[in-house]
């Protein structure tokens, strides 16, 4: 966890530097496509004063200058699968972009989807050292929450701090600076494959790129899509991508639960490609063009063209009528929401006060998913698009882009986490010694 708290602290410190020095590329590693956008952060030294009380994380005004966006290669369920290809495309959308911003970029933040994402709730609490509570004090009480066992090979991806209770009083946002003598956090921490990360961050490297920052899709996107209310009163955020499903819950502006479902839009172009016996790419096109999961009484009589180029004249020219192919999509889109549907249930998403359901994503576009997702998810859904950001292009503000877009806003605005507070130094020694007895117990 010490190895862990160091490397995230030093890319966010790399992450401070690049904004300082006004430019950093954002980069939305997908299954069905790389994203990649570049900001310009106007006044970004106003935000890291460390005087007053602001996020420790520090904010910055940006707008986007640079923007691209490639087929992507060699991702599988949001994970890399083929570093060579991934590296290409991560190389291509790259250069796009700054060929666009007309500016050289070293810095880079990543985000993926997949890699097996896991929810803890940690509880840590500590006495007041002199009355009032200072920034030290919240490095203590945040040191304080017991780390459960999250297996060999996982790595922490967020920890963020989500309530403060000073005494009685619960619910602070910001205890620095009020008067008590016992202080208590929440903190919600996720955990991921640490394969996934590493070979992103190897992949970035190879394009010759520094790695300052790496967020979970899932929490951008829910960042994005998501309006002020829903994020303050609770609301589900589903990003339904190309090879994975993001699932975030959000309460009192903060993530409380993130998972994923290795299932997305691909998966439903799969199932099209194999029930009509037509290539990967024209079942996409078919798709994107007449796709939908509610069949009305017209869908019958319209016929739709496959069309191809196998030059079996009688095999190109096939029709199938538009009730043939929901009859295709439904039962996997219905599968995929189900499984959702489980993940929320887990979490216990019923308990919470307001039950706003978002859908965003690529795979959002369906025609009728609202509706047959009202149905299965119960409660209100509505779609969501990322917040409009400065300088985006028209391209860029769908569904699909939703956390390449939150992504911006994580790097202008981060929330406070774990490794924006200093260690306290009685921690350093006592997790190595605990480390060696444990090495020396288990060999002797």
């Amino acid at each position: 966890m010490i190895e862990l708290y160091e490397s995230q602290r030093a890319m966010r410190a790399m992450r401070k530097a690049a904004m300082q020095r006004g430019v950093v590329a954002i980069l939305d590693v997908g299954s069905s496509k790389i994203s990649c956008l570049v900001l310009r952060f106007d006044g970004a030294e106003q935000g890291f004063e460390s005087e007053g009380i602001g996020p420790l994380a520090g904010q910055a005004g940006f707008r986007v200058i640079g923007a691209a966006t490639t087929r992507s290669r060699g991702v599988k369920f949001g994970e890399i699968s083929a570093m060579q290809e991934t590296e290409r495309a991560i190389r291509t959308a790259l250069q796009a972009a700054q060929k666009m911003a007309n500016i050289r970029v070293d810095h880079v933040i990543a985000c993926f989807a997949g890699a097996e994402p896991r929810s803890y709730g940690l509880a840590g609490q500590v006495e007041v050292a002199e009355q009032i509570v200072s920034e030290q004090d919240i490095s203590r009480v945040l040191s304080a929450c017991e780390v459960p066992d999250y297996g060999m090979g996982r790595e922490v991806l967020h920890a963020q701090p989500v309530n403060f209770a000073l005494d009685h009083r619960s619910g602070l946002a910001d205890p620095r600076g009020q008067m008590g003598n016992t202080l208590s956090t929440d903190m919600h921490m996720l955990t991921i494959d640490g394969a996934a990360v590493q070979n992103l961050a190897h992949c970035v490297k190879r394009c010759d790129m520094e790695l300052a920052g790496i967020a979970s899709s899932a929490y951008v996107s829910g960042i994005s899509a998501l309006v002020e209310d829903e994020q303050e009163l609770g609301a589900a955020c589903i990003d339904m991508g190309g090879g994975a499903t993001s699932i975030s819950i959000f309460m009192k502006k903060h993530m409380i639960y993130a998972d994923s479902v290795r299932m997305g839009g691909d998966h439903v172009t799969g199932d099209i490609s194999m029930g009509l016996s037509v290539p990967y790419n024209t079942a996409e096109r078919i798709k994107t063009f007449y796709g939908g999961v509610v069949a009305t009484g017209m869908d019958d009589r319209e016929m739709i063209e496959i069309g191809g180029d196998t030059g079996d004249w009688e095999h190109d020219r096939r029709s199938v009528s538009r009730a043939e192919l929901i009859g295709i999509m439904r039962p996997r889109v219905e599968e995929i929401l189900e499984e959702v549907r489980a993940r929320l249930d887990a979490a216990g998403f019923e308990h919470l006060p307001s039950q706003q359901i978002v859908l965003t994503g690529g795979g959002s576009q369906i025609p009728g998913l609202d509706g047959l997702a009202s149905k299965i998810l119960g409660q209100q859904v509505r779609l969501g698009r990322p917040l409009r950001v400065h300088g985006l292009p028209q391209a860029a503000t769908g569904p699909g882009f939703a956390s390449a877009v939150g992504m911006c806003l994580f790097a202008a605005h981060p929330q406070d986490e774990w490794w924006d507070f200093d260690l306290p130094v009685d921690r350093y020694p006592a997790r190595s010694l605990k480390r060696a007895v444990k090495w020396f117990r288990d060999n002797w």
